[in-house]
């Protein structure tokens, strides 16, 4: 006998007899069913057939199996049920397994791709156990309100007025810092004598950051406390000396000169005839509105239009810089300026002519703060103004071996300014 081949058939003895009970287990979608199909007795003769017994075999077998074949049935039925969910969970398990294995769009699993994306996605150091969207990597120095109520007022843009101050020279720090109007710009003090409570006389001070550490640098204080990451919303950081004149300068002026020429570390111009001079490029050119480079005779050197290096081009002096917020992000991890322009050092870096300062050059660490012509200083004075110097020869050619230290161990570096 023939049975399609989605059905499955088991034989049962039910008696002594030669008959059997068929059963078909037959399979309806998901779903198996068993039941009696036909009954089927050993090779009689016609004359069996025929006989008065044969009803009697049929119905014995019938009566005998039904109960035995009732009861199977029900088992399966119930059972295979059991077996196809088990089925369907093995399937799934086998299909999922399947799909991870599956090769993706770049020719790499899911898992190693899952593993790529995640590590494409720098966090800063020490935030791996956090969720990225959780993360706010930069701030500022903006006072906020214990009431909450700063998210109300809509944000300005403003630039970093920071400065290293001692009480002796505070009414020429006021005279600058109100030049900054408090709209547009942060004030920050540095502190390099401790003396900070005699600073609260002043309108703007309680407004104003106040860090204090006795005896040090400006760039001390601003390795320190001015990382590119808590500046960034600043457009331009002002890293000034307290020793200088105000009166022809405007900073609003300044910086709308600054953008306009694209000048990614800069200085206003510094007044010949009342300054401490020691690069002729920071001169003022009372016929200019800014400038990038000096024509004069410097040394041996002479200064044109072909030169591209410092002191001729691409430089400025330490006493009044403004920075870009980019220009700083570099120049903030060793302050030699001219790698940090942002690209060509002989575009990049400029001097402001139209808005120009006094350099006075007031010894103030290691001597007195006082005027250094009308007051003779004593051997003390003299002799702590000559350490400092002499330490910070020293210390430039600490920073020259250091830098030629880093550029024998980089093999990747490349020089944008070769010799």
């Amino acid at each position: 006998m023939n049975f399609p081949h989605q059905d499955r058939v088991a034989f049962f003895w039910v008696s002594n007899s030669f008959s059997v009970c068929v059963l078909v287990l037959s399979n309806f979608g998901q779903r198996s069913v068993l039941f009696p199909a036909v009954l089927i007795n050993s090779p009689v003769s016609p004359l069996q057939k025929s006989s008065k017994f044969e009803p009697q075999k049929h119905n014995s077998c019938l009566r005998r199996g039904f109960p035995l074949v009732l009861l199977l049935s029900v088992a399966f039925f119930i059972g295979s049920g059991f077996i196809v969910t088990d089925y369907k969970q093995v399937l799934q398990h086998q299909t999922l397994l399947s799909v991870m294995k599956l090769v993706g769009s770049w020719g790499q699993p899911i898992d190693v791709q899952r593993s790529a994306v995640c590590e494409n996605g720098e966090k800063p150091y020490g935030t791996n156990t956090l969720p990225k969207g959780i993360i706010s990597a930069t701030s500022d120095f903006q006072m906020r309100s214990l009431w909450g109520d700063d998210d109300k007022k809509a944000k300005r843009s403003k630039s970093l007025l920071a400065m290293a101050v001692g009480i002796k020279q505070k009414l020429n720090v006021d005279k600058i810092v109100r030049k900054f109007p408090p709209a547009d710009f942060v004030v920050m003090l540095f502190h390099y004598d401790g003396n900070v409570d005699e600073w609260k006389g002043l309108d703007w001070s309680n407004q104003a950051i106040h860090v204090s550490a006795n005896n040090q640098t400006k760039w001390w204080f601003a390795k320190r406390f001015l990382h590119p990451d808590i500046i960034s919303e600043y457009e331009y950081i002002f890293l000034w000396d307290e020793d200088l004149g105000v009166d022809n300068f405007h900073p609003g002026r300044y910086l709308s000169i600054v953008k306009a020429e694209g000048l990614e570390v800069s200085q206003p111009a510094l007044d010949p005839e009342k300054s401490e001079v020691h690069h002729e490029i920071t001169e003022r050119n009372p016929a200019g509105r800014f400038h990038r480079r000096t024509y004069k005779k410097i040394g041996p050197r002479q200064c044109t239009d072909n030169s591209t290096a410092p002191p001729c081009t691409g430089f400025i002096e330490m006493m009044a810089p403004v920075f870009s917020k980019a220009s700083w992000r570099c120049a903030w991890h060793m302050f030699q300026l001219g790698y940090c322009a942002q690209g060509d050092r002989t575009k990049n870096i400029g001097v402001v002519d139209s808005e120009y300062i006094v350099h006075e050059g007031l010894p103030t660490l290691g001597g007195s703060a006082s005027d250094k012509v009308l007051l003779p200083l004593s051997a003390n004075q003299a002799s702590g103004r000559s350490a400092v110097k002499n330490r910070s020869y020293v210390e430039l050619e600490l920073f020259k071996n250091r830098w030629k230290n880093a550029v024998k161990k980089d093999s990747c570096w490349v020089d944008p300014y070769p010799q």
